[in-house]
This record gives C-alpha cells, sequence and structure tokens, in this order.
C-alpha cells in the first residue's frame, strides 16, 4: 500500500516539470515571432527612424512692423493676403511636375514669367524619345570623346536645347504652359523654405480648394501673406521706402550681406529710405523650425523651435494732418505761380517743418510738375526726398549765418555799421543792395536784406580792404572761414537726418573776391531745404545745433492696430553748439524778428500782425538752370527761399522753404511767401483745433494734375 502511494507522487514531479518546459517554450515561441515581425516586417521603417538625421533649422519670414504718426495714425500697415506656397522636401523633378499638374487644375496661374528656356525644359521632360532624336548617335560619340561625363551632359542637353523649335513648344497647351508657370515657382525655392506660388488674386475658392486637396498635393499649403498698405496713398511714399517683392527676395547687390544676418534669400527687406533705415527694426524676429529628415532627405517631422514676432512698430514725428495740408499747399501755391510770365522753368517746391528745441521733423513736403508719358498733361507728383537730396543756391536766408561769423570772427560787432551803397571793384560788376539804405548795422541789415553789409563784412574776413574802383586782393582762406562757421548751423554738411542719401551741396571752386561776398549772401553754394531748417532752428533755439530726425520712438507690436509698450525713444541731439557771446544770437533774432513783424521788413507785408509772432528770414538768389528741360541748361533763374520759426519769444515750429527756378525777368512770383504764410498758419491753426477739441477733417484728393496752356 504505502509502495503505491510513493510511486503516484514520482510521477508528479515530471508532468508538472514538463508543464513549466511547454510553458517556457510558448514564451520563446512567441518572443522568436515578435523579433520576426520586428525584423521582416518592419524592419526598413525602424531602420530609416535609426538612420534619420536633423537637418538645419528653417527660418520662416513675418510681418514686418507697422509705422505710425505722431499722433498714433496708422501710416503703413501690412494687409493679409491668401497665398499658396510650396516647400521643397527633396521631391524629384518627376514628382514636383506630377504635384505642379495637379495643382494647375484647381488654381489659376499667370504664365507672364514663364520664358523660353522654361519652355523648353519642360518639353525635354515630358518628351523624353524625342528629345533624345536631337541629337545623334555620331554626335554623341564625337561629344563623349571630348568632353568628359559632366561636360558631356551639359553639351547634349545645350545641343538639345538648341534644337527644339518654335513648333515644338507651340504645342504645348495653355494647360501645360499653367504647369510650367507653376513648377518655374516651385525649382525657385530652396529646400525646406516655403516658397510663395501665388499671393496675388488667389480667390477663396481656389483656397479652399486646395486647402481640402493638400494630401495630394505634397509640399503644397495654403497660409496667410502680407503686403504692405499706404494708409494716406502716396503721401510721404518715396521717404517711407520700398519693400522687395517674395518674387525678387534679397536685393542680388547686398545678398552677402544679408545672408550672414541670417535672412534666407527669398526674404523681404527694405531697399530704401525709412524701410531700409530701420530694416533692423521692421522685419522681426523670424519663427524657427526645425525638420527632422531621414537619410533619403525627405522630412519626417518638423519640431518649431520658436513662433517669431512680427518686426516691431515705429512710431514717426512726422504729423499726417499738417503733413497733408502743407502738401495741398505746395501744390496750389505752385499751380498759382504758373500763372505769371517767365515761369516755364519752375517745377517743384520744398518745405520742411522741424521742433527746433528737439529736432523732431514735423513735415517733410516736396512737390514735383512732370509730364506723365503716358497721357501726356503734367501732372504732380511728391517729391519729399528732394528736401535733403537736392541743393541750391537760396539766396538772402543765410544772412543770419553770415552776421554770426562776422561776430565770431571778430571783424563786426552787435550794433556795428557800414554804408550801405554799390561797390565797384576793378573786374567785377557792381556789388549792390536791392536798393542803397545809406549807414546801416547788424539788424536792419537782416530786416531789409542789405547785400552791402554782408560784403563789407566778408570783405574784413578776407582781410581786404576796399578801394572804390580798385583791386580787392583778399586772404582766400576767408572761403574755408566762412565755410566752417556756416557748417555750425548745418549749411553745406549734413544735417544728420535718419535718411540715406543726404547730399552736402556744391562748393564752388573759385576764390575770386567776388565769389567771397556771393558767398556771404547765399549765391555762390548751394543747399537744402533740411540743412536751411537745421540752421533756422539754431537760431530760433539760442545755438544749438539738433540733429533732425524721422523717427520719434520704437515701440513693441501690438494687435490690430494700437501701440505697444516703448522699447526705445529717440532723445533729441546736440551736433554741436555755437560759441557765442551774450546778445549775440538775440541780435540776429532781433533782425529776423524785424523782417516779418516791423515795417520795412522784406516779409511784414505777409506776417506782419500775425498772432504766433514769427521770425525769419526772406532770400532770393541769382542762379543757373540746371533741371530736366535740357535746352534750357545753364539759363538764368530766380530761386526764391524762405526761413522762420514761431512763436520768436519761444520757438516751437521752424520752416524753410525752397522754390528754384521760381521765375526769370523781372516779375516775381513771392511763391515762397505764399506758400510759407499759409504753412505757418495752417500749423497753429491745427494746434487751435486740437486744443479746442475739434476733429482735424483732411481732404486728401487734391488736384494733382493740369493741362499746359
Amino acid at each position: 500500500m504505502n509502495n503505491k502511494k510513493k510511486k503516484k507522487k514520482k510521477t508528479q514531479v515530471p508532468f508538472r516539470l514538463n508543464l513549466l518546459f511547454f510553458i517556457v517554450f510558448l514564451l520563446f515561441s512567441v518572443l522568436i515571432l515578435r523579433l520576426g515581425v520586428v525584423q521582416i516586417v518592419y524592419g526598413e521603417d525602424y531602420k530609416r527612424e535609426i538612420e534619420r538625421t536633423e537637418d538645419v533649422t528653417v527660418n520662416n519670414p513675418v510681418p514686418r512692423g507697422k509705422m505710425f504718426d505722431t499722433n498714433g495714425k496708422i501710416v503703413v500697415d501690412n494687409v493679409p493676403e491668401n497665398a499658396i506656397t510650396y516647400t521643397n522636401n527633396g521631391a524629384s523633378q518627376k514628382e514636383m511636375l506630377e504635384v505642379a499638374g495637379r495643382l494647375a487644375k484647381l488654381i489659376h496661374k499667370d504664365a507672364d514669367k514663364v520664358t523660353e528656356r522654361d519652355m523648353k525644359d519642360y518639353w525635354i521632360v515630358t518628351n523624353p524619345k524625342e528629345a533624345e532624336k536631337k541629337v545623334s548617335e555620331k554626335e554623341l560619340e564625337q561629344l563623349k570623346v571630348k568632353y568628359e561625363d559632366d561636360e558631356y551632359d551639359k553639351k547634349v542637353y545645350q545641343l538639345t536645347l538648341d534644337r527644339i523649335t518654335e513648333g515644338d513648344l507651340n504645342r504645348l497647351s495653355e494647360q501645360e504652359i499653367e504647369i510650367i508657370a507653376i513648377y518655374r515657382e516651385f525649382v525657385s525655392g530652396y529646400k525646406f523654405t516655403p516658397q510663395i506660388v501665388k499671393n496675388k488674386d488667389v480667390t477663396p475658392e481656389e483656397f479652399a480648394v486646395v486647402s481640402e486637396n493638400l494630401q495630394l498635393l505634397p509640399g503644397v499649403d495654403t497660409t496667410t501673406d502680407w503686403e504692405r498698405s499706404y494708409a494716406f496713398s502716396d503721401t510721404l511714399r518715396s521717404v517711407l521706402g520700398g519693400v522687395t517683392t517674395s518674387d525678387k527676395g534679397l536685393p542680388a547687390e547686398e545678398i552677402d550681406y544679408y545672408l550672414s544676418r541670417d535672412y534666407s534669400r527669398n526674404d523681404r527687406v527694405g531697399t530704401s529710405y525709412l524701410e531700409k533705415q530701420y530694416e533692423d527694426v521692421l522685419h522681426g524676429q523670424k519663427a524657427k523650425v526645425k525638420n527632422i529628415t531621414d537619410q533619403s532627405g525627405k522630412i519626417v517631422s518638423t519640431e518649431v523651435i520658436s513662433e517669431g514676432q512680427r518686426g516691431k512698430d515705429l512710431v514717426l514725428t512726422i504729423d499726417m494732418d499738417l503733413q497733408l495740408t502743407v502738401e495741398k499747399i505746395i501744390e496750389e501755391e505752385l499751380w498759382a505761380a504758373k500763372s505769371f510770365p517767365g515761369t516755364n522753368l519752375l517745377d517743384r517746391a520744398y518745405v520742411v517743418l522741424m521742433d527746433p528745441n528737439t529736432g523732431e521733423i514735423k513735415s517733410l513736403a516736396g512737390k514735383k510738375i512732370v509730364r506723365s508719358e503716358k497721357t501726356g498733361k503734367t501732372e504732380m507728383q511728391d517729391d519729399a526726398l528732394g528736401t535733403f537730396t537736392t541743393t541750391y543756391n537760396v539766396g538772402s536766408t543765410v544772412k543770419g549765418a553770415t552776421i554770426l561769423t562776422g561776430f565770431q570772427t571778430g571783424v563786426i560787432r552787435p550794433g556795428s555799421s557800414f554804408y550801405d551803397a554799390p561797390l565797384y571793384i576793378a573786374g567785377t560788376p557792381p556789388k549792390k543792395s536791392w536798393k542803397s539804405f545809406g549807414s546801416i548795422n547788424d539788424a536792419n541789415a537782416l530786416k531789409v536784406s542789405s547785400n552791402v553789409y554782408m560784403f563789407h563784412t566778408a570783405i574784413k574776413i578776407g582781410e581786404g580792404r576796399y578801394v572804390p574802383h580798385g583791386s580787392l586782393p583778399i586772404n582766400t582762406d576767408a572761403f574755408n572761414t566762412i565755410r566752417q562757421h556756416f557748417s555750425q548751423f548745418g549749411l553745406g554738411v549734413r544735417t544728420g537726418i535718419d535718411l540715406p542719401g543726404e547730399q552736402n551741396g556744391f562748393k564752388g571752386t573759385s576764390t575770386l573776391p567776388g565769389h567771397l561776398m556771393d558767398l556771404s549772401i547765399g549765391q555762390y553754394d548751394t543747399y537744402s531745404a533740411m540743412q536751411l531748417a537745421q540752421y533756422v532752428s539754431t537760431i530760433a533755439n539760442g545755438g544749438n545745433r539738433m540733429e533732425p530726425h524721422m523717427v520719434r520712438e520704437i515701440r513693441e507690436p501690438q494687435l490690430d492696430n494700437e501701440l505697444g509698450p516703448i522699447v526705445q525713444e529717440i532723445q533729441p541731439k546736440v551736433l554741436n553748439r555755437l560759441d557765442l557771446e551774450d546778445g549775440w544770437i538775440e541780435r540776429v533774432q532781433l533782425g529776423f524778428k524785424k523782417v516779418m513783424q516791423e515795417q520795412g521788413g522784406t516779409a511784414v507785408g505777409f506776417f506782419g500782425g500775425k498772432s504766433y509772432s514769427p521770425a525769419g528770414k526772406t532770400g532770393t538768389a541769382e542762379s543757373f538752370y540746371d533741371g530736366p528741360l535740357k535746352s534750357y541748361k545753364m539759363a538764368s533763374v530766380m530761386n526764391l527761399s524762405l526761413v522762420g520759426y514761431a512763436p520768436s519769444d519761444s520757438p516751437e515750429i521752424a520752416m524753410s522753404v525752397i522754390v528754384p527756378w521760381a521765375y526769370t525777368g523781372g516779375t516775381d512770383n513771392r511763391a515762397n511767401l505764399k506758400i510759407g504764410e499759409r504753412v505757418l498758419d495752417a500749423y497753429f491753426e491745427l494746434k487751435t483745433q486740437r486744443a479746442a477739441g475739434l476733429d482735424v477733417e483732411q481732404n486728401t484728393e487734391t488736384e494733382n494734375s493740369e493741362e499746359e496752356e
């Protein structure tokens, strides 16, 4: 009995072991099966996953910063527009052509940029057998003997291109031409960088149907692009500057510069003036996307590193309500002046309004009458750039600088007098004022615009001695002395305005005594309206030459058209301080006040009795025509100018006006004074309206063209 029990116990042990072995066997079988699946079924996928690499980070562009005027009105904005893009993720030529063909069925793409070479390249790809027949076997053998592999392929391809006939290309359908136009955009981009295929006139239907079929269009995407818009049309457009298109991308002449600063080749950048001057501020922080690619170069996944932020905004010093008013005044007065006799060469005028205490430019206006090539009629165009890129003889407006130069060099003192009568110098035409004034002091010489007073001052600076009808030897260093002192006011030098392209002006090369006298009355060297504004501001504020600037603040971007937090506020900058004794500049200020407010002053007929108490100086210069009408080159003309500021006891605005080639002959149209009076009136009227809380309404639709009589 006991033996039987023992036998039963022995048979139970092997059964448990067998069960254990069987379970282990099953587990190993499952493991082997799993390994097989991993190796055989998913092996290639995992291999690619292991071998995948991180490609370079791609920077996607963002909209540029906006521009506002000094009152917060939007001047330059970004208008969103639907866009269709293509990103080359390493697709082959054949794959891109297939996608272009599908996309051509969904959108309309203008073929105006398609070239004959584009069509030939497409014809070769789509007609490979016919293309092969263009070059004979014998020719291929001859080329193979002459050239290495790479050069051989190029020669064969070029020979094939040359032999594609007009008939071959005429067989291309309109649909195929459209495919070529799309394919052209595909290949013009850079790997992993979105390229605009179409961003003009993308219809809602096109945008929707492409969006719905993106799975059939690898590399294609629908997005929102932007375009610069200008709230005040052409007002100040030339000064605001331009931006390259998405087609052009980086300017060819500056491509290395921008690439070194992490730009992409198809980025849009500022090409001129404010857009270019403040490119670093306006272009924004681009979105950064890292593309993860496999060994074949195709994108496996993307990773957003940073979202990016549109460019920072500029708040300009310009008051657009004032700017529009000033431009309208210039236009109206230019057309009115043209009704006077002898004004066939008159075609332009310039005005600069500047805060004399800070250098802020409140208005930068220029207008030019040109003949339209399309209509044959004359029309008015913006020429604000001319305020600092063109220079002219300006006449007596510089006499304030001549008086102060006389003070600084010690040849005259406040109150010094000369006898105003014609000067007769051997070999020189009589040098005289517009009338003889007899004995006259410095302040009254400014009031009545005595030339002779300035001549005597210049002669003394040149260490000369006037003897009637005799020769007048001078120390020619006087030319440099006067110019160096004039430069303290900004005359004949760059003012430092934050815009590129500013001109110094022309300096005469002769050192004859007569030309030294001409220099002292503004009829030898040339100056710009911007230089005159800086000059009169220096007198107005008591001797500080302020750097003019167009940008007041840089601000963080905000949604809509709101102003964000200030990043940087442009502080007033004193370029130099005049070295003056007490009472010197006050003497010139007195003379300028007499010009506009005292009986007998050259501008009292326009500014006498004004409540804003103006001060300033008129100018008329005998000059030579140097404009666009070649047949009149070097004709004798009169340039008109005006500088002023107000109020005279506490200046808040300074003004310069230049009307080049205003008239020929003896009929003065007084365009400088008419423009200047209306501009200062408008400034203070606008100030009064705002103080009263009234809305300022502007009619921007000014008369901009007029048929010639």
